[in-house]
């Protein structure tokens, strides 16, 4: 399933970007940039979302999801059956539900010659207090459940 160095690396720094890809119940496909992720083990995920967001909607209504995470060499490809864990983080303004995804297959989506040389760049702008604040609620809660 997950290689061991990843969850290690996914938990070690927290916020971890990522993409999330769901279809509703019509088979549209939906695919969103995510960053609050929690691995509890090599087979299962848990994320944050919006409860508002598309890719909520859609968990609840199929229960599909896929993960491309991505990380030095590793471009990966994560499919799986998703359950809501919590509707809403009371902690948290604003509506975010917890998922859970179990992960029934990896898929690695290197390419022969080609490398993934780090993880996905990103950082937050604006109040970074808030965001951090924010963030450390948001991956307590999904640690926790």
């Amino acid at each position: 399933m997950l290689p061991k160095d990843l969850t290690e690396l996914m938990r070690k720094v927290g916020v971890f970007p990522a993409v999330l890809a769901t279809t509703d119940k019509e088979g549209n496909p939906h695919v969103t940039f995510i960053t609050w992720l929690y691995p509890i083990d090599d087979k299962t995920i848990r994320v944050a979302l919006s409860s508002g967001a598309r890719s909520a909607k859609n968990l609840l209504q199929t229960g599909q999801a896929s993960l491309m995470l991505i990380a030095q060499d590793k471009a990966l490809a994560c499919y799986g059956e998703a359950s809501l864990l919590q509707e809403r983080i009371e902690e948290v303004k604003f509506p975010v539900s917890i998922f859970e995804i179990r992960i029934r297959g990896v898929e690695n989506n290197l390419f022969p010659g080609g490398t993934i040389t780090g993880t996905i760049p990103f950082m937050h702008t604006g109040d970074l207090q808030e965001a951090g604040e924010l963030d450390q609620i948001v991956l307590d809660a999904l640690k926790t459940l």
